[in-house]
């Protein structure tokens, strides 16, 4: 590490060989570095709030109570930490109380950790539902949704990826007024997705299929034997080639004007695969290559337009901690859980996408709630001048 809080010197004093006195300093010595975390000691302020009698006219007086100071038991490091624990690391609560317990001497109550989450929620909302608005003036966002549970209900958990921030929310739906919700009604930019027919009303021409699920759907189509699965095979052939072109121009050796007059042949091929798959006699493989032929369009968007990318990965590995929250608590007992799961989903994924301390952040957002301030933004800077302006 470069931050280096201790350094000890070991010299040798005399030769191994002839044991005379050693001098000097090893220009290039060997360095061995421990890193050690120090025991850790909660610090407990206490406020004594004294109230006086006036001598004068026998007014009572209170002291006023200083600017930042919690009301309640817990400091704003104390709350952020707890909020990390089970919104981030995905611990139970009673996990978490023990961790605090143990690792920093800090007891709490399994209620208090559920008071904490919601005053957490409270203090970040306004970044949360600014990096909501900011999806909507992005040139390019991958959606895509996931089951889910609150209070016993099926719901879902939707996540919206853009180049700055990752949001996430929370419906009893899956319909595609959710979508909406999330690109917002002046959203203009590419939107890359898989086939579910929620993002239908988007216009074909500014979206981008996910070739991820294409590959999916053509390796099922040969296993289906006959035609089905010649034409399966083909198709996943091309997009093979297809894929390892596009590896090469992510690298930086195949110009994306060269790249581009590869694909025009290809793309001929595929869409005459797919024609000849609609008619093949194979009921699922008709079906298939039929839907994905009325949005032939969209299959082809990465190809002209430069930083969309052919495939939803960038969604799907978004929303992956989000299914891995819903199988260990199986979603959310209540509409407040669920505010604080999409809140600190779109907290931790945004800041981790911009490299910003966790943390840090959160501290600051309560540290400003109780000041009566706003909270630190999601955004970057940059984007925080066109977001204001806008």
């Amino acid at each position: 590490m470069e931050e280096v809080d201790e350094v000890v010197v070991l010299k040798p004093e005399q030769c191994t060989h002839c044991h005379a006195p050693l001098q000097g300093d090893d220009p290039k010595p060997w360095r061995h570095q421990v890193i050690e975390i120090p025991p850790i000691k909660p610090v407990v302020t206490e406020y004594q709030w004294h109230q006086l009698v006036c001598a004068a006219c026998g007014e009572v007086t209170r002291a006023p109570w200083p600017e930042g100071v919690p009301s309640g038991t817990y400091g704003p490091r104390v709350q952020a930490t707890v909020a990390l624990y089970t919104g981030s690391y995905r611990l139970s609560k009673r996990t978490t109380q023990q961790m605090m317990d143990d690792v920093f001497g800090v007891p709490l109550s399994v209620g208090t950790i559920s008071q904490l989450e919601q005053a957490t929620t409270a203090a970040v909302v306004a970044p949360v539902e600014e990096a909501r608005t900011s999806v909507h003036a992005q040139a390019v966002a991958h959606l895509d949704e996931t089951s889910w549970r609150e209070g016993g209900k099926r719901a879902w958990l939707w996540v919206a990826v853009t180049r700055v921030v990752t949001v996430f929310v929370v419906r009893l739906s899956r319909g595609a007024h959710v979508a909406r919700e999330l690109l917002g009604e002046e959203f203009t930019g590419i939107l890359v997705t898989d086939r579910y027919s929620a993002y239908n009303w988007y216009p074909v021409r500014w979206r981008q299929v996910c070739w991820a699920h294409l590959l999916r759907d053509f390796e099922a189509m040969r296993g289906r034997g006959g035609r089905s699965e010649e034409i399966g095979e083909a198709l996943l052939a091309q997009a093979h080639q297809m894929f390892t072109w596009w590896h090469r121009v992510r690298e930086g050796t195949l110009q994306r004007s060269t790249f581009r007059s590869y694909m025009t042949p290809l793309r001929r091929e595929v869409e005459r695969l797919l024609e000849a798959g609609s008619c093949c006699g194979v009921p699922k493989t008709a079906g298939t290559c039929r839907d994905i032929l009325k949005r032939r369009e969209a299959l082809w968007t990465f190809v002209q337009i430069e930083g969309v990318e052919p495939t939803n990965n960038t969604a799907e590995r978004s929303i992956r901690p989000g299914v891995l929250w819903r199988k260990g608590s199986f979603g959310t007992q209540s509409a407040e859980g669920s505010r604080f799961v999409e809140s600190m989903m779109t907290v931790v994924a945004t800041l981790k996408q911009q490299q910003r301390h966790v943390l840090e952040y959160l501290t600051a957002a309560c540290e400003a709630a109780l000041r009566g301030e706003a909270a630190p933004s999601l955004l970057p800077v940059s984007d925080q001048k066109s977001h204001a302006a806008a």
